[in-house]
Parts: C-alpha cells; sequence; structure tokens
C-alpha cells in the first residue's frame, strides 16, 4: 500500500468519534457473536447476540465480566485456554469449532476466528472475538466432540504431515464421511482446510516475522519454498513475497 494511503487510511480511522461502531454493526446479526476482552480477559465490548446468551439485561452487565462469569464452565474454560493462546503466541486463532449457547438455551456449535489487538506502541492488549453459528450442520448431527478435536489437532499440528486416514480414525469417520463434513461446515474439502491452515499460519509470518520465506514454508508444514508460493499465489493471488511487501507493518510505518 503506498504510503500516503497508508496514512490517510490511518487519519480517517484515528478521527472515528465511535470505535466501538463494530459493536453497533453486529448487533445486526443475530448468529453472529462479536466481543472485544483485555488482557485479564474481561470484557470491554459484546454484541447484542452474546448479550442474550448470557441471559442479560444490558450490555453494560458484562463490561469488566470474564468468560467464568458468564458461560457454563465447560465453555469459559476452552474460551479462557484460547485466549491464552492468543497472548502467549501474539497469533491469531482461526477457525475453531466451539461449543456456544442458542438463544433457545440449547447448546450447538459456532465457527471462531480471535485476532490479537494491539496499541500504538504495539504492545498485545487484548483481542476480538468473532463467532459464527452452525445452526443447521449441529441440528444435522455433523459436528461433535471427536470432529471438533480432530479440527483442533490439524490446526495445532499444521506444521506436521497430515494423513486424511489418520485424521478420520481421529474423527471417528470414513475419510468419504469426513471429506463431507467438512465440506459441509467449511464448504472446503479435508485436504483444501489442511492447505487454508497452513497458508493463514505463513500470511501471520509474512506480515509480522522477517523470517526467510525458505524458513516459513518449512515451519509451516510446506516441503519447500516452491510449494508455499505455488499455493500461496493459488489462494491469495500473490506471491509471499509480494504478499509480504503489501501486508507488512514495517512496510507500511
Amino acid at each position: 500500500m503506498p504510503d500516503d494511503l497508508y496514512h490517510w487510511r490511518q487519519r480517517f480511522i484515528a478521527d472515528i468519534a465511535d470505535p466501538l461502531f463494530v459493536e453497533t454493526m453486529f448487533d445486526h446479526m443475530p448468529d453472529v457473536v462479536f466481543s472485544v476482552k483485555d488482557r485479564l480477559g474481561r470484557y470491554v465490548a459484546m454484541s447484542d447476540a452474546c448479550v442474550e446468551r448470557c441471559g442479560l439485561n444490558h450490555k453494560r452487565e458484562a463490561i469488566g465480566k470474564t468468560a467464568s462469569d458468564l458461560f457454563p464452565a465447560v465453555m469459559a474454560e476452552r474460551y479462557i485456554m484460547q485466549d491464552r493462546k492468543v497472548f502467549v503466541t501474539g497469533k491469531p486463532l482461526i477457525d475453531n469449532l466451539d461449543l456456544t449457547l442458542y438463544n433457545s438455551g440449547l447448546p450447538g456449535w459456532c465457527l471462531t476466528t480471535k485476532l490479537p489487538l494491539h496499541n500504538r506502541n504495539q504492545e498485545l492488549i487484548g483481542l476480538a472475538c468473532i463467532s459464527k453459528d452452525l445452526i443447521e450442520p449441529s441440528r444435522a448431527g455433523f459436528i461433535d466432540e471427536k470432529f471438533a478435536a480432530m479440527i483442533d489437532y490439524i490446526l495445532d499440528h499444521h506444521d506436521k504431515p497430515l494423513l486424511l486416514d489418520e485424521l478420520a480414525i481421529r474423527s471417528s469417520l470414513s475419510v468419504a464421511q469426513l471429506d463431507r463434513r467438512m465440506k459441509k461446515i467449511f464448504h472446503i474439502s479435508t485436504g483444501q482446510f489442511i492447505i487454508k491452515t497452513r497458508i493463514d499460519a505463513a500470511a501471520e509470518q509474512l506480515r509480522n516475522t522477517t523470517l526467510t520465506i525458505a524458513a516459513i514454508a518449512l515451519d509451516c508444514g510446506f516441503c519447500d519454498q516452491s510449494a508455499l508460493t505455488r499455493q500461496f499465489r493459488q489462494l491469495i493471488g500473490l506471491s509471499p513475497g509480494e504478499y509480504r511487501k503489501w501486508a507488512s507493518p514495517a512496510r507500511n510505518h
């Protein structure tokens, strides 16, 4: 991004009177939960959908509370573990399958992404979270604890070889059944989900580290730099080097 456009955008964002306009935008999406937390896990912002699911009357009742104050223990423990991982690594969590409570009070599944938030000094001060309900797949029985644990395994071991047969065993499904469920939930095959996870991890390192592209390729589960470049260009439309120039905070400052 050219420097003049970058600074224009930064000035515009800094001039917004109410930075919580994002919270208001998500208030109109009942199947999406949006929240912001500080480093201690205290809620700074929360969309209406989350307020309703926590049985609260108003957002102000959630401000300063933690997940343990608002959610059943089994859910709160997982949310806290995820938050801790973001704070320790400084890296986003993408496409996590999590238990949630629907407005009916019944438990279900959602797809969660958590992004670290930094202040102007680049200090990590909190995180933003978006969780999208997966109501229809859940009702059809496409998601269970073993399937969710298998997704966690992919996300945590994307840098290692991942065999479809092994993943199917972890989810107690055949390879074909696993692929059908992945397409129902994520709209891509199991193999494509693995590649997407690796590309997400590589993109994060390209933005925020000075590691060589070859080192990033190996660190994110690709056999070599050319394999990363081929997949990256196919999915992102840029080579890793081009993406780094476009997205790097150091470049834009």
